[in-house]
């Protein structure tokens, strides 16, 4: 069973959340109003939805790394897009609205619980024309490597597919990741690294090659 920790200050928020949850199957490991309340509680949970903006004094950036590697999904209202990208730039998975009905709260909890990066139209909204969030200055090759490779393909496939020694592309790959983290967009993972695909435009669609 799906573990969820719930973190928003309003508890009346909390409980619409709690109730949706349990009847889609999924066991609320924590609720509460603060980030530090749950990493004192020593629960476990597969998945955090976190409230964009609490009253603990901690930026968002805080906030969303300090419950890595848990996946993080932002529960947001529409008028914060800033700090939403904050918060996609630390790490968090994806965005849904506070205004989204709670239907929509769980499929992207369930998405994001599979692995899978949450593509919607509050993500899209965030990132929409924010070039300086959006452009890593990759290079042609290591976009080309990342395109095949955050679509799905191993590393030796790509490889292949591109006509370059497995080594080189592994390299591309690393330098990928370092460009990522100098513009504060971390990816350490195949399915982060899929995010900073679609966030550029590189992929399209998730899990398809263009």
């Amino acid at each position: 069973m799906t573990r969820v920790a719930l973190i928003d200050d309003h508890e009346s928020v909390r409980l619409g959340l709690e109730a949706a949850l349990a009847r889609a199957g999924y066991r609320i490991a924590f609720s509460g109003a603060t980030v530090e309340e749950f990493l004192g509680s020593w629960r476990a949970a597969d998945v955090v939805l976190l409230d964009l903006m609490l009253g603990d004094g901690r930026t968002v950036t805080e906030n969303v790394r300090a419950l890595a590697p848990v996946p993080v999904v932002i529960h947001s209202v529409a008028d914060r897009p800033e700090a939403v990208r904050e918060g996609l730039a630390a790490g968090a998975r994806g965005v849904v609205s506070k205004a989204s009905p709670l239907d929509a709260v769980v499929e992207a909890v369930r998405t994001v619980a599979a692995g899978d990066p949450l593509d919607n139209l509050e993500w899209a909204s965030a990132v929409e024309g924010d070039r300086a969030f959006a452009d890593a200055q990759l290079s042609d090759r290591e976009r080309d490597v990342l395109r095949f490779y955050a679509a799905g393909l191993p590393l030796t496939a790509v490889a292949q597919r591109l006509g370059i020694a497995y080594s080189t592309a592994k390299e591309l790959i690393a330098r990928v990741r370092a460009k990522y983290i100098e513009v504060g967009r971390p990816a350490p993972t195949k399915v982060d690294l899929l995010r900073r695909a679609m966030e550029d435009g590189i992929v399209a669609d998730a899990g398809h090659d263009s």
